[in-house]
């Protein structure tokens, strides 16, 4: 996707959201970060061609087999906001709290179109996670494999 939409969603003269720019590496960032905005959810994040891959999860991310989630394709954002933490102004796209809910590293095992296979390094999830998409859609399924 790149970072168009992103920026086109933002003021920057009126959040501290970071604006960055696309890397050209590919690291293994991996971070939730708790968004408490219109309504409570969790932005998952995987740095993949040097952006942040983002899912909103609208309930808490599963940490057990057999627990499912959805998960919601948005824009790609830039590998600086992994560390971003703050409030994002009222009258602004996302407006409310972002805290890190969990950080850490991923290790792909499997990318496809519509399947991600990865395992999470990370404080609150450990272990072997999986996207699958819904057919020609901007929903994914989130799950722990083991």
């Amino acid at each position: 996707m790149g970072l168009e939409k992103y920026w086109k969603k933002r003021d920057f003269e009126k959040t501290k959201e970071p604006e960055g720019n696309v890397e050209a590496d590919d690291g293994n960032i991996y971070v939730i970060q708790k968004h408490r905005a219109t309504h409570l959810h969790y932005d998952l994040r995987l740095e993949m061609d040097g952006v942040l891959k983002s899912w909103a999860v609208p309930k808490t991310p599963p940490t057990e087999s057999g627990v499912k989630r959805l998960a919601v394709l948005v824009e790609d954002h830039p590998v600086e906001y992994a560390s971003f933490e703050g409030t994002i102004p009222e009258g602004q796209y996302g407006a409310g709290t972002v805290e890190i809910w969990d950080v850490g590293q991923y290790i792909l095992k499997e990318k496809g179109e519509d399947k991600l296979v990865f395992e999470i390094k990370g404080s609150k999830l450990r272990g072997v996670y999986c996207l699958v998409r819904f057919k020609g859609r901007k929903n994914w399924l989130f799950f722990k494999k083991k």
